[in-house]
């Protein structure tokens, strides 16, 4: 092959690559805006990086990166300037679109716009919200949304808005402001922007849903809990310590309640912030979780610090041991062993006590009742056996003064020993009993074995000794008068019949205090000090009659 040859195949080898034309340069992807809008109204639409005065030269639309958009102004979808314009969107209108933008320098951008046309109003399909407002204040901003915004501001349009279906006269700013809202003025509000192309007037809306969260207080923090400045708690058990702050009604912006501590933490803990849905009230709590108390936790403050959106407060804490409840068991169970002793010692001992502290009481200590003899004894003194009438006379004429009147300082009227000889026995008998304090029954062991009554000849009352004059007079004053108390002091066994010799009125004072029993022969009986005389010092008057002066005695 000569050398023309091989150089024409060069030529034609080389030529095609190089005069053919460049491939198109690769474009970046933009990120892509989505809008739903209703069917029927216009939409206008600038990519955001877009510069609105770009030429059409340097921009073409696409829709789904196929089928180009056209220029011409008259056409119901077109672009100018690169601005997409949709003069009476319809539903076949949805789709995406892309504007190609070509920089002098060779670099390529793709624009992407997602547009869905619904059929729907704003206030039956929620796509075609803007978001909705939440505003817990009196007075309400509604902002338009920004693509009907920005339409209004570019194409020099002019506002206006409506709540639901009801037009709204007079607001015509891209903001609708709400003077002291109530539950009433809560909605969709609708911004509508009407703007003129070519000499035709065309209009775009966008909705907005006004919901309201209740009006915000912001009040100074308070702290609810902790109350104290110190916690008990027991060392080795885990304890949990509550922080609670109340920072308003229906808070937004803050309400924060944490523990604080000096010193490396180790604890757990947790935060929550709580509304109360029927008052409204905002409460936060932190609970610090000390899963064992050791003796460093009691030498530590914890510190309770509520925030709110203007104030705070705090409060420190201190852990204390609680006492042991041993001690308090102790002297619980002594306390209790106490009062059991006082109680047997008072059962036992109450005679005792009584006659200790009977003469340091002021109105135990005189008797200004004007009686001179402290108690009238009567005694039986017929139908009794030998034995029966000796102890009888024995006791009544030795050994009842010797006692009481010789040691203890009473004064005893004994009918035989203090009456006035010739002086008029009923008379007597009803004087004495006035001036005497107490009645001293001395009781003998039945009536004898003479006087023993049967059912074939009972005892009348005329016969037997009990119906003597002295014991009926006597029993009048004690249970019918009720002038004096009654002491009743059994000599010996009562007798294989009981008390049932005696009158009734006598057997019911049996019935309500028992005879004080004689113990004749006993170890100290006659002693002021036994257990039988102090019995009857308690029955008888504080104080004797013996410390009034003679003349007392007519």
């Amino acid at each position: 092959m000569d050398t023309s040859r091989l150089l024409f195949l060069v030529f034609v080898v080389i030529t095609p690559s190089e005069c053919s034309e460049p491939a198109d340069p690769k474009c970046e992807d933009l990120d892509p805006e989505t809008y739903s809008v209703p069917e029927g109204e216009a939409f206008y639409f600038v990519p955001g990086e877009l510069d609105r005065n770009i030429s059409d030269e340097r921009v073409t639309w696409y829709k789904n990166e196929i089928e180009n958009i056209t220029t011409d102004e008259d056409k119901s979808v077109h672009y100018h300037r690169g601005a997409l314009f949709f003069l009476n969107l319809v539903t076949e209108d949805s789709g995406s679109y892309t504007a190609r933008e070509i920089e002098p320098s060779g670099e390529c951008y793709n624009h992407h716009l997602k547009l869905d046309v619904l059929k729907a109003s704003p206030t039956t399909n929620t796509e075609l919200l803007y978001g909705q407002i939440k505003n817990s204040g009196l007075n309400k901003r509604v902002p338009c949304p920004r693509p009907v915004r920005r339409m209004c501001e570019h194409l020099g349009g002019s506002f206006s808005w409506k709540k639901g279906s009801v037009p709204l006269k007079g607001r015509h700013k891209a903001d609708l402001r709400i003077e002291n809202s109530n539950k009433d003025d809560m909605g969709i509000y609708t911004c509508i922007c009407t703007w003129t192309h070519n000499n035709k007037e065309y209009s775009s809306s966008a909705s907005r849903w006004l919901k309201n969260e209740g009006l915000s207080v912001d009040r100074k923090v308070q702290i609810i809990s902790p109350t104290n400045k110190e916690q008990f708690a027991e060392e080795g058990v885990g304890i949990k310590l509550n922080c609670s702050v109340f920072c308003g009604t229906n808070v937004k912006v803050r309400c924060d309640a944490r523990w604080k501590i000096n010193g490396p933490t180790k604890y757990d803990q947790t935060t929550e912030t709580v509304v109360l849905n029927a008052t409204q009230s905002t409460f936060s709590t932190a609970i610090l979780t000390i899963d064992k108390v050791s003796a460093m936790d009691f030498k530590t403050e914890f510190e309770c610090v509520g925030s709110g959106g203007y104030t705070a407060a705090s409060t420190t804490l201190t852990l204390k041991r609680r006492a042991s409840i041993i001690p308090l068991v102790i002297g619980g169970v002594c306390v209790l062993f106490f009062c059991v002793f006082a109680a047997v010692l008072v059962k036992c001992f109450a005679i005792d006590l009584a006659l200790i502290f009977r003469p340091y009481f002021p109105l135990s200590r005189y008797n200004k009742d004007g009686r001179v003899y402290d108690a009238y004894v009567v005694y039986q003194t017929q139908s009794m056996d030998k034995v029966t009438e000796d102890k009888l006379c024995q006791f009544v004429t030795n050994t009842l003064p010797a006692v009481l009147e010789e040691k203890c300082g009473y004064r005893l009227f004994i009918h035989g020993r203090d009456d006035i000889p010739g002086e008029d026995r009923l008379e007597l008998v009803e004087d004495r009993m006035k001036q005497s304090r107490r009645l001293m029954v001395i009781l003998t062991p039945g009536s004898g074995a003479e006087s023993e009554t049967t059912d074939e000849h009972p005892a009348s009352v005329q016969n037997s000794v009990i119906g003597e004059f002295d014991w009926q007079v006597g029993l009048h004053h004690a249970l019918l008068q009720r002038e004096m108390s009654v002491i009743l002091v059994q000599l010996g066994d009562t007798g294989p019949h009981g008390y049932k010799h005696l009158p009734a009125g006598l057997q019911h004072l049996i019935h309500k205090s028992a005879p004080i029993r004689w113990p004749q022969g006993s170890r100290g009986a006659a002693s002021s000090n036994s257990r039988f005389w102090k019995r009857v010092r308690y029955l008888m008057p504080a104080t004797p009659a013996r410390k009034y002066p003679q003349s007392a005695i007519i």
